[in-house]
């Protein structure tokens, strides 16, 4: 047998060989994307009860809009559910980010939750800049903790902000490095606690001088009545207040003489 012929039995058996792979390698790929696209959104973070993702119940009466809420890890899936609200573009379904909406009497709520404080920030400065400049005027945003939160087609301000008010974030942001906020936290609780102080001290001072005031009207009240019940009592108004007098004006009544002292 020659070389040329080993070395062509050689070339079809690893040309095979990387055939297989390649067929394998693409039925596995569109397995797996089958799948994917076929059964519904998994969360990071469930509940070991019920199995149900956590961010649903952070839905503000969660168990009354269960039925009707949409929970998304992608983009398709929320596009789905709102799709001509062009700011919904903007949210990046990173590994991690999940996002659930649901419709209210106040308006359609939408909470982004991003798996870091830097991308949910991030998220925030692109957010609000494109609200800015493209507001509708029932549209509304707030970031709490890592989550990021929409009402859109809100009926009124009062009412959409009522609504986000209820969305409570109960996780503790850990950064991975240093807080970039950390000294805006402290600057602002300086403050905070400066116009405590200030305003307490003279909420006392303003306290303790109207406690002065009507302190002072009452016992001048007082005094006056004790004089003017004294002065009633009087059968001659004297004007020396009763201390002993010459009788020049013969208004003074006589001494009795048996209160004297004898010599």
């Amino acid at each position: 047998m020659s070389n040329r012929s080993v070395i062509s039995r050689g070339t079809k058996r690893f040309v095979n060989f990387a055939a297989s792979f390649v067929l394998f390698f693409g039925l596995l790929t569109g397995l797996i994307v089958a799948q994917n696209n076929g059964s519904p959104a998994k969360s990071q973070e469930v509940s070991e009860v019920d199995g149900i993702p956590v961010l649903i119940k952070h839905l503000p009466d969660w168990e009354r809009v269960r039925s009707q809420a949409v929970f998304a890890s992608n983009s398709a899936a929320l596009k789905t559910a709102i799709s001509d609200k062009p700011v919904v573009n903007l949210i990046d379904f990173m590994a991690g980010t999940e996002a659930v909406t649901a419709k209210y009497d106040a308006g359609r709520l939408l909470i982004v939750e991003f798996p870091s404080p830097q991308q949910s920030v991030e998220a925030d400065t692109n957010f609000r800049n494109f609200l800015a400049s493209n507001s509708d005027g029932r549209t509304f945003y707030r970031r709490t903790g890592n989550y990021n939160i929409f009402v859109f087609d809100a009926a009124d301000e009062p009412s959409a902000n009522s609504l986000i008010d209820q969305v409570k974030y109960e996780k503790n942001i850990q950064w991975l490095g240093e807080d970039p906020f950390l000294f805006r936290n402290l600057e602002r609780a300086f403050v905070r606690q400066t116009s405590d102080l200030f305003f307490s001290t003279v909420e006392a001072i303003v306290f303790g001088m109207g406690l002065s005031v009507v302190g002072g009207l009452i016992a001048g009240f007082v005094y006056f009545q004790f004089r003017e019940r004294r002065r009633a009592n009087m059968k001659e108004f004297s004007d020396a207040g009763g201390m002993t007098r010459l009788n020049l004006d013969g208004f003074t009544p006589e001494m009795s003489t048996s209160r004297l002292l004898n010599e």
